[in-house]
């Protein structure tokens, strides 16, 4: 017997097992976060143009009647605008706690600051509005009711939620080259805390500037800024103990959007930490989250 082939055969065995547990190169390797029951995940769905990395997981009603169209929610991922994932646990919570409840959610991922003097906004806010466009446009095939669709985020993704409450196509950020005439308008909005008035926060990375040395824009990429009237209903959540964004920065959103009489609720959940999901210890939030876009999307399908 040829002693080579023994050999070649451990080799050919150690090759195949290590191509099996090392991800490509490239690859991000990510925690596998459990789906609840009732839920079906289609990943890593483009809605930007082929050229961008970032993509949507959507989340499904396991059982989706032929020809029914549900509300559905867009979840936007936090991460101080320089990290975060659409399919980390805090987001797979809710995203999936919607679609046990009958809607369609879709987590997106955005432009993030990833390199040293990148600039980054407004494009984070361009891309979660083309997600808005996105669905509509898909809306028959997507099986969405597009005249309810709803937005909620967590922490910069809560910035980007009021982003998408608040602004108007006056305001500039419209993304006019994708989905031309599509509105990326949304029924009523979720910011979990969120910071919203960025010149009384503190220097953003992904302006690339201090607000000293460009107060323009610091201005133009708080929510606080655009508050109207006309705004569709907002709830703002926020805890006490939170200690990476301020609680005063949901009261300042509050107190703007008072004064012009639009309809809102801020939430206040006492010793609550940053980064929550729907399950704090402190308070099972589903409930009130839920009723809230039922009460704005309707929680039922609608032929």
């Amino acid at each position: 017997m040829n002693l080579r082939t023994p050999l070649l055969i451990l080799l050919t065995l150690v090759c195949n097992a290590v191509s099996q547990e090392v991800p490509d190169e490239g690859s991000e390797a990510k925690p596998s976060i459990p789906i609840p029951p009732g839920v079906r995940v289609e990943r890593d769905v483009a809605f930007l143009p082929a050229s961008r990395k970032e993509k949507a997981d959507i989340y499904y009603p396991d059982k989706l009647a032929l020809g029914s169209r549900f509300p559905a929610v867009i979840v936007i991922h936090g991460g101080g605008f320089n990290d975060g994932d659409k399919a980390r646990k805090r987001e797979v919570n809710i995203a999936g706690t919607l679609a046990q409840h009958g809607f369609v959610a879709v987590s997106i991922n955005y432009k993030l600051r990833r390199l040293p003097g990148q600039v980054t906004w407004p494009q984070s806010l361009i891309d979660a509005k083309t997600a808005i466009r996105w669905l509509r446009s898909e809306a028959e095939k997507l099986q969405i009711d597009p005249d309810r669709i709803g937005v909620i985020g967590s922490s910069a993704g809560g910035n980007l939620a009021m982003m998408l409450a608040l602004t108007r196509p006056q305001d500039g950020f419209e993304p006019e080259e994708l989905y031309p005439g599509v509105s990326s308008e949304v029924k009523c909005a979720i910011d979990f805390y969120g910071a919203v008035d960025l010149m009384n926060y503190h220097d953003m990375k992904m302006f690339a500037k201090t607000r000293e040395e460009a107060p323009e824009l610091y201005v133009k990429a708080s929510p606080v800024t655009y508050v109207h009237a006309a705004a569709p209903p907002i709830m703002i959540v926020h805890g006490t103990a939170d200690q990476t964004v301020p609680l005063t920065q949901s009261q300042a959103l509050s107190d703007a959007l008072t004064k012009v009489n639009a309809k809102h609720e801020l939430v206040i959940i006492p010793g609550a930490p940053h980064t929550f999901d729907l399950q704090p210890s402190q308070r099972d939030l589903r409930p009130l989250i839920l009723g809230f876009f039922d009460q704005h999307l309707g929680g039922k399908t609608s032929k």
